[in-house]
Parts: structure tokens; C-alpha cells; sequence
């Protein structure tokens, strides 16, 4: 497991002022610039250390995932049913639905939601069309009495194809018109968002370049995507991490109360 320290040497990672990680999260990263962006300081701040297991590389099991306080599946450019073409998804999925069975903290992100979706049951298929840029993202009655509150009608980060269904005692939280499942709660300790609020939008550079070519083959202009990341996802930074401090709150408590 690597360690998020902005240095190769993995090492135990410590908060601002020196103070010891009194936690940890883990997050499942896909693909390098796809990581935890906006979420890792606001992590350490709670004295979580982070570190990453890299799907496809590192083991993913479910003794892996059990341990973390919190466990953080990121997005990445393939899909829940390409396990013939990525064989390593078949683990992950089992030690995904391992995790969720014992009632960890678990937060998910694109992919990580749909992979979410996938181990409660629920259905996760492409949609023949594909939601890129940044867009408002519209709560449900239930989102705008959840930790999504901050988010109504405000641009967050899109970049997906696929869908997930919402799953079996879930509740509903975001739409768009394109795709009227944008995000799910399954209980305090169980966030699915489709949507990026942990992209850095000073970053999004690495997103670009990462993907050039389905950015191309969509038609979509690199140019608009930058100038919106400079004013829109400047403004989304603080109602972002207003979002994942809220549902980090119940979902951390919860794990410790009961």
C-alpha cells in the first residue's frame, strides 16, 4: 500500500502541526490523476493518514479493506462488467461487498459508486451517451435533507458514461436530466456520488491530458473544461468539502457508536 505523502518512499503520513494520525483511510485508485484530490487534506485535518491500494497492482482483499476507518473507491475509465477484459475487478467487487457487509465507512466516486451499486445488488450498465464538463447536479427531496445539501443547483464535475441503478433500500439523492441516478446513500456510513467532488480543480490539467482520447472521440473542447474549472470548480471547492465533512461526521460516529 502506498502511502499519500507526495513522496515514492511510502511512510505513515502525518497531520498539519506535526500531530500523529490518530485514523486511517484507504482508498482503491484506478488510474493515477483520478486520486483523492480535494479530500486528502481535509482527511488529514481529522487526523486520518491516507493510503492507496492501485487496482490492477496491489492486492485487493478483503482482510485489505476491512481495516480502515474509511475506505474511499475512486473513479477510472472502465466498467463494473469489463472483468473478461480486467480480470483484477472480480476481487475488488468481492472485497468492496466484504466491506460493506461488516458495515465500514465507505465512500464512493464514478466508478467507485457504480462498484458500490454493483455489491448491493443493484444494476450498473452503459448508457450510450456520456455526461463530461461541469453541470448542476439537482437533489431529490431526500438529498436536500442529506450531507448533499450544499450542492443544489450548484456545478460539480462530471465525467461518466454508465449508470448505475439505485440500490435495494437506498435512497435517491441527486439527478440530472441525463441521468436521473446521480447519487445514493445506503445508510449514515454508505455515500455513492457519480459525480467528482474530490477533483482538484487546480489539477485538472492531469484529467485532460489522462483523457485525451475519450475527450476527442466525444468532441468535447479541452479549452472549455479548463476555463470551467477555473471559475466553477474554484467555487465548488468549499460546498464540496462542506458535503464530505457533513457525511464524514455521521458516518464516522456511526461507525464508532454502534
Amino acid at each position: 500500500m502506498l502511502m499519500d505523502t507526495g513522496s515514492p518512499t511510502p511512510q505513515v503520513a502525518h497531520a498539519a502541526g506535526g500531530c500523529a494520525m490518530s485514523g486511517r483511510a484507504l482508498a482503491i485508485r484506478h488510474v493515477p490523476f483520478e486520486d483523492l484530490g480535494l479530500l486528502a487534506p481535509l482527511l488529514h485535518e481529522r487526523g486520518l493518514a491516507t493510503g492507496y491500494l492501485d487496482a490492477g497492482i496491489d492486492p485487493i482483499t478483503p482482510d485489505a479493506l476491512l481495516g480502515p476507518d474509511l475506505l474511499v473507491v475512486l473513479g477510472g475509465p472502465i466498467g463494473v462488467y469489463d472483468i473478461d477484459r480486467y480480470p483484477f475487478l472480480a476481487a475488488e467487487k468481492k472485497a468492496i461487498a466484504a466491506r460493506l457487509r461488516a458495515g465500514g465507512p465507505t465512500l464512493g466516486i464514478c466508478l467507485g459508486a457504480q462498484l458500490i451499486a454493483d455489491a448491493l445488488g443493484a444494476r450498473v450498465a452503459p448508457t450510450g451517451r456520456t455526461e463530461i464538463g461541469y453541470g448542476p447536479v439537482h437533489l431529490t427531496r431526500e438529498g436536500r435533507r442529506s450531507a448533499l445539501a450544499p450542492l443544489d443547483a450548484v456545478d460539480v464535475l462530471h465525467w461518466h458514461g454508465d449508470q448505475f441503478e439505485i440500490p435495494s433500500g437506498a435512497s435517491r439523492l441527486a439527478e440530472t436530466p441525463g441521468f436521473p441516478n446521480q447519487a445514493f446513500s445506503a445508510g449514515p456510513r454508505v455515500l455513492g456520488l457519480q459525480f467528482h467532488l474530490e477533483a482538484d480543480h487546480t489539477q485538472i490539467e492531469r484529467w485532460l491530458v489522462g483523457h485525451a482520447h475519450e475527450l476527442a472521440t466525444a468532441g468535447i473542447d479541452p479549452n472549455r473544461i479548463r476555463t470551467e474549472a477555473g471559475g466553477k470548480g474554484r467555487r465548488l471547492a468549499q460546498p464540496a468539502r462542506k458535503v464530505i465533512d457533513t457525511w464524514l461526521d455521521a458516518a464516522l460516529q456511526s461507525g464508532r457508536t454502534e
